[in-house]
């Protein structure tokens, strides 16, 4: 079976019809169903059955896609092996969330051009959703993404994830606020009719609010989405409602942030990259740099 045609096959298993795949790839729709037509001649068994305007995987193509992306992750691990000890070099494209871009990839890779001048890097700034859609596409070779203890995210059996670091996550309240009795549960109780503030891009945080709170016997009043913590920050000193930040944060003027402990609400930041290419030099070099580069103390 030709690497080309099973591509395809795991394309179409993501897309679900034979024009988007023609996008992704750039072959005509006719020749992408062509291909398919002849990997299916080869399996010897119907993989895909049209479904209205779009296509279905049979329960043999199903499985064939599972061998699909191992083989490809075979092929591109074998690329990778025979220049593993190949100096870096090459377009590194990396998606991050902007913390960790702020105060660990920019810190991290900073001296990189003088030390391996045959590589480029070029950073984006995205979330969790942003970052695994633009791996999906083949549109960035690395991602530094996240998911919270009480939000876990299911990584595809085509993407390998490295942990990286874990971060502490508390309430968000102006300064002087009370601070009430009965513990956890109090605590966010006494905030059953304060707005909530969220992230405006990625649904995992609202989720997390929701958890908590429903925990507390209530559910939370969401009052204003945001995504940078700065602006969190700025809109609980305001007085305008209270929200989830990082105990280490640098605190900002009538900001306290009280801990969270039943359950506790961890940040856990990974390095994600396709099966296989994990171990392509400028990836394994830029992974390994952040592994040993933590955000310090007092940042995110």
């Amino acid at each position: 079976m030709d690497p080309r045609r099973l591509r395809l096959l795991v394309e179409l298993s993501q897309r679900g019809t034979m024009r988007a795949v023609a996008d992704a790839t750039g072959y005509a729709t006719s020749a992408v169903s062509q291909q398919l037509a002849v990997l299916e001649r080869e399996a010897g068994t119907v993989l895909f059955e049209p479904v209205g305007r779009r296509v279905r995987l049979t329960p043999a193509g199903q499985r064939l896609v599972g061998h699909a992306e191992r083989i490809l992750a075979a092929i591109e691990a074998a690329r990778a092996d025979l220049h593993g000890d190949a100096e870096p070099a090459g377009l590194l494209r990396v998606a991050s969330y902007s913390t960790a871009l702020s105060t660990a990839l920019v810190p991290a890779t900073g001296g990189l051009a003088r030390r391996y001048p045959d590589l480029r890097l070029e950073l984006q700034e995205r979330e969790p959703d942003e970052v695994f859609a633009l791996i999906r596409d083949n549109a960035i070779d690395l991602g530094v993404t996240y998911d919270y203890s009480l939000a876990p995210r299911v990584t595809a059996a085509s993407l390998v994830a490295r942990p990286l670091w874990q971060t502490p996550f508390g309430l968000g309240v102006a300064e002087g606020s009370p601070r009430p009795a009965g513990g956890h549960h109090g605590l966010l109780a006494a905030h059953r009719e304060t707005p909530w503030i969220v992230n405006s891009r990625n649904p995992d945080d609202e989720f997390v609010v929701r958890a908590l709170c429903g925990l507390a016997g209530f559910a939370p009043g969401i009052g204003h989405r945001a995504d940078s913590l700065d602006l969190v920050q700025d809109m609980i000193a305001a007085g305008l409602g209270v929200g989830l930040l990082p105990r280490a944060i640098r605190r900002r003027p009538g900001v306290a942030v009280l801990p969270l402990t039943d359950p506790p609400v961890t940040l856990r930041t990974y390095a994600v990259t396709r099966l296989g290419q994990d171990r392509w030099p400028p990836n394994s070099l830029v992974i390994d740099l952040l592994a040993r580069h933590e955000p310090a103390a007092g940042s995110p």
